[in-house]
Order: structure tokens, then C-alpha cells, then sequence
């Protein structure tokens, strides 16, 4: 008895032993990253490929919940749990989610632990316990009373293929989202709009991708977890989903990838269901997500290298005003960008605080390894317009003002273009946001290195561009982009600054006694 209670309170603080000692199942190490963030975090997305186990571990998931948080006093239950699977068809409940349920279930029971898996039903499961069971049924957008019944100490949602769930329905979850809470998303990424498809930019989730190109049984050619994606499988749709590229045309950001010492390019079929990524971006989009994700990786690995800094900072600063809660720093050594700093303003602009820490961070990094100065980038429309001359006026020539507004010409007049040489701009602003893309784009050797964040990745893979009817680029509007994120832009626009052009530059240091 003592054996027992030992291992139910280890359950509790460990859910890979619950799922592995008491569920008897096992867990590859990406769905085990899965499992543990149910436990700890409120809210979890997945994309997947096929056969990646994204249902299996979302049932393990939805048990170690079930069975782990409820708490008994002399007997009574005095935190109660309930647990709902839902997903957008009766039969993806009843035909795919129920029956990893009851598998596992089976195996609770064939361990001797069937005096606390509950009674197996059709729909769900049900305990001695009123309050405390797990149900699931068809994610019905007109049926919100369904959800109202979901008041719990302890609670949560596993929605699969949640992609194809109304957004009304995640009203209703959200709304239910109190106490201990837990919602898990898993879906694979067939489009890129709705409520899905946004919780994998959205730093309020904790993300993962399943790709079925890393499944154990494929890398080892081998069945090594019994119904998971196999080699033969994804071999195949290699062949028939993808084309055969040469190594010279190679591009990252198209998604190309090296299979059996050949280079590919997928289509969005196979992106979609062996990958777990979503398809291409429309032309309209300024930079990929995928493009994010691969300076994000270049990011972690370059910091594990203990990164040095031997190139000239520049710092980006996007000003907070009435309104707005933070002001962005944005340091940039030529390709690695450092951590974003967000200061609280309050809503209120605070010229002096924010030319403080410009000042001072300026002069940390002035001279230190390069014998040049460093250099800030502040946007001067609206409330950014007082600080440059608040530095000035401390004798600051390295601060520059970037209006957006301006036209994107060099110092003699010419027309600033891309790297190209191509494609002109409307404006400085449409420049400096494809100065940004040009950097991240993988096809023009990119190493740029940004550090994982969700709030610039939504910001940058956010924004749209087109032609003017002249041939020039224009970005669109920042006020619809703020329409869509529900806030300003600020982390983009502190990185875009930091491309300010260097032949203005030059115009700004020669007439910085009228700047000045």
C-alpha cells in the first residue's frame, strides 16, 4: 500500500512516469516535450504530420490530467476534474480519439490499476465521482451550452484537427479557462488563418511540430514505435509530393530538404502532412515564417557557442507614447541580433527614461571591441521626435533619427534598392521592412540570427507588401496590421530601424549642426 501511494504522489509531480508506469505506454522524446508542457502550461499547440502519434499523445495527455489532479479529503472530493475532447466531426471523437482512450485504459486496467481508471463509456469516462470524469463530443458552434457545464477546479480541453473548429467555439473554451486550466491544440496545419493557426505565433502557447521525417521508426528504419508514420511511407511521398532539385538551387527557405543524399522541394501536400508546417505563405506575405524559425535556430546554436560581439551595435528604439505600454530596444550586431528589451512606460511617454537608457547602453558598447561607435536608431514619428534632441543636446552624434516617411533615397538623390538592385520603394519604411526580408531570406545565404520570440515573429510574418502602380514597393498600412495583431508592431519597427541606410547616415554626421 505504502509501494502504491508512492508511486500515485510521483504521478503527480512527473506525468512521463504516470504515462510510462502506471498507463504502461511509451512516449518518443518529442511527445514526452508534449506531455510535460500539458503539465506545467496552460495552454499547448501542435502541429503534425500523418502518423506522428499526435492524437496518442493527446489522449496520454488528457489521462495523466484526469487521474492526477483531482484531491480527496477523508474520502470526498473536494477538487473536482473534468476533462472534454472534442474535435470538429462526431466521428474524429467517436472513431479516432475515443479509441486511443480505451486502449490505454485497457492497459491501466491489465496493470492493476483499474480501481482508479474509471468506467470506460462510448463517450468518455466515468468515476464514483459526479464531478470528476472525462467526456467527449462534436465541437458544435451552435450548441454553446455544451461548454457550460465545464466549471471546474481543474480543467481542460483537447481539441484534435483544430484547425477545422469554429472560432466561436474557442470563445466558449476560453471563457472556461479559470483555476487550473489546461488547452491543447493539436491539428495539422492545412491553413494559415483562424484561431488554430495564430496559437502557433501567439505568446501565449507553448508550440511544438511533430514531423513525421523524425519519427523514430523512420529514422531507424524500423518499427520501433508500433503504428507510427514508417520509412517506406514517407520515402513514398517523398517521390510523389516532392521534386528532385539540384544541389546548386538549393533554398532553406523554400522548405528544401536532403533525403537519401538527394536534394528535394516539397510541395504544400507534403509540407502539411509529413512536415507539420504550414503551406507557402501567399506572395503577399513580407517574410515566411519559416524564415523566422530558421534565424531562431541559428540563434540557439551560435549562444551555445558562447556568442562574441565584435561587430558595431545597432540599436533600433521604437518610443512608446500615450497609449502604448512599451518602448522597444532592438540590438543588432551585423547578423546576430540580441535580446529585445521592453521598458513599461504606463502608457505615458517618458522621453527622459528612454534617452537614458539609450545614452547608457550606447557607450557600454562604444569602442569596446571595434574602435567604432555604436549607433541607435530611433523612429521620430510621434512621440520618438523628442528624444533624439534630448541627446544632442548631451553631445550624442551617433543617434539617428529614421522617419518612415521619408522617401528611400540616398544621399545624392538616387533611389535606395534592394540587393538585387531591382526593386525600388515608396517610402524609407518600405525599404528598411525589405532591407529586413533581404537579410532573413534564405536563397540570398542568409545568416541572420534572431532570438526566439513570439510576439516579433507574429509581427513579422504579419505585414503585406505590393506594387504601386509606378513599379515601387509599398508595405501596407501599419494601422491594418495593428488591426489584425490587436497592438502596434513595436518589435519589427525597432528591427527595421536598425537597417537605417548608410549613406544617410553620412548625411546625418555631416549636418549635425542642424540636426543637432
Amino acid at each position: 500500500m505504502e509501494k502504491l501511494a508512492g508511486m500515485l504522489k510521483r504521478s503527480r509531480e512527473d506525468w512521463a512516469y504516470c504515462a510510462r508506469d502506471i498507463m504502461g505506454v511509451k512516449l518518443d522524446s518529442e511527445q514526452e516535450k508534449i506531455l510535460l508542457s500539458v503539465q506545467h502550461e496552460k495552454m499547448t499547440s501542435v502541429t503534425s504530420g500523418t502518423a506522428r502519434g499526435k492524437d496518442f499523445v493527446t489522449a496520454v495527455s488528457s489521462l495523466c490530467f484526469l487521474y492526477t489532479t483531482p484531491r480527496f479529503k477523508n474520502g470526498d472530493l473536494i477538487s473536482n476534474t473534468k476533462v472534454a475532447l472534442t474535435a470538429p466531426t462526431d466521428r474524429q471523437v467517436k472513431d479516432i480519439m475515443m479509441p486511443e482512450i480505451a486502449r490505454i485504459h485497457r492497459r491501466m486496467v491489465s496493470k492493476g490499476f483499474g480501481f482508479m481508471a474509471g468506467e470506460l463509456q462510448s463517450y468518455g469516462i466515468k468515476t464514483g465521482h459526479e464531478e470528476w470524469f472525462l467526456t467527449g463530443f462534436k465541437a458544435d458552434e451552435h450548441n454553446h451550452e455544451a461548454w457550460s457545464g465545464f466549471h471546474a477546479v481543474n480543467t481542460m480541453f483537447a481539441v484534435t484537427e483544430a484547425s477545422g473548429v469554429a472560432e466561436t467555439i474557442y470563445d466558449a473554451i476560453e471563457g472556461n479557462l479559470q483555476g487550473n486550466s489546461r488547452i491543447l491544440l493539436v491539428f495539422n496545419f492545412n491553413r494559415t488563418t483562424g484561431y488554430a493557426a495564430k496559437s502557433q505565433s501567439s505568446s501565449r502557447w507553448k508550440k511544438f511540430r511533430l514531423n513525421s521525417m523524425n519519427a523514430p521508426n523512420v529514422l531507424e528504419k524500423k518499427t520501433v514505435i508500433p503504428g507510427q508514420v514508417d520509412y517506406e511511407w514517407v520515402n513514398d511521398k517523398v517521390s510523389t509530393w516532392c521534386t528532385l532539385i539540384q544541389e546548386s538551387d538549393f533554398n532553406e527557405g523554400e522548405g528544401d530538404f536532403r533525403w537519401e543524399g538527394s536534394c528535394y522541394r516539397p510541395n504544400d501536400l507534403f509540407r502539411i502532412k509529413v512536415l507539420g508546417l504550414g503551406p507557402k505563405e501567399s506572395a503577399d506575405t513580407l517574410i515566411p515564417r519559416y524564415w523566422i524559425e530558421l534565424a531562431n535556430q541559428r540563434w540557439q546554436e551560435f549562444v551555445k557557442e558562447g556568442f562574441p560581439r565584435h561587430d558595431v551595435l545597432r540599436l533600433g528604439v521604437d518610443v512608446a507614447g500615450m497609449g502604448r505600454d512599451s518602448s522597444c530596444f532592438c540590438p543588432r550586431y551585423a547578423d546576430f541580433v540580441d535580446t529585445l528589451k521592453m521598458v513599461h512606460s504606463g502608457g505615458k511617454a517618458n522621453h527622459t527614461e528612454i534617452a537614458g537608457i539609450t545614452k547608457v547602453t550606447l557607450n557600454t558598447h562604444a569602442d569596446k571591441y571595434t574602435g567604432k561607435k555604436a549607433m541607435a536608431f530611433v523612429d521620430t514619428i510621434g512621440e520618438g521626435a523628442a528624444i533624439v534632441p534630448i541627446l544632442a543636446e548631451q553631445g550624442m552624434t551617433n543617434v539617428y533619427s529614421c522617419k518612415f516617411s521619408e522617401a528611400a533615397t540616398d544621399s545624392g538623390g538616387n533611389p535606395l534598392t534592394d540587393l538585387t538592385g531591382q526593386y525600388e520603394f515608396a517610402n524609407l519604411r518600405a525599404y528598411l521592412f525589405w532591407a529586413v526580408r533581404d537579410w532573413l531570406d534564405p536563397s540570398k545565404g542568409s545568416k541572420a540570427m534572431l532570438p526566439p520570440d513570439d510576439d516579433l515573429l507574429q509581427e513579422a510574418t504579419e505585414a503585406r507588401w505590393k506594387f504601386q502602380s509606378n513599379g515601387k514597393i509599398i508595405i501596407e498600412p501599419k494601422d491594418d496590421i495593428k488591426k489584425r495583431l490587436g497592438r502596434s508592431p513595436d518589435r519589427f519597427d525597432a528591427l527595421a530601424n536598425t537597417f537605417y541606410p548608410s549613406s544617410q547616415e553620412a548625411v546625418a554626421q555631416d549636418l549635425s549642426g542642424v540636426f543637432f
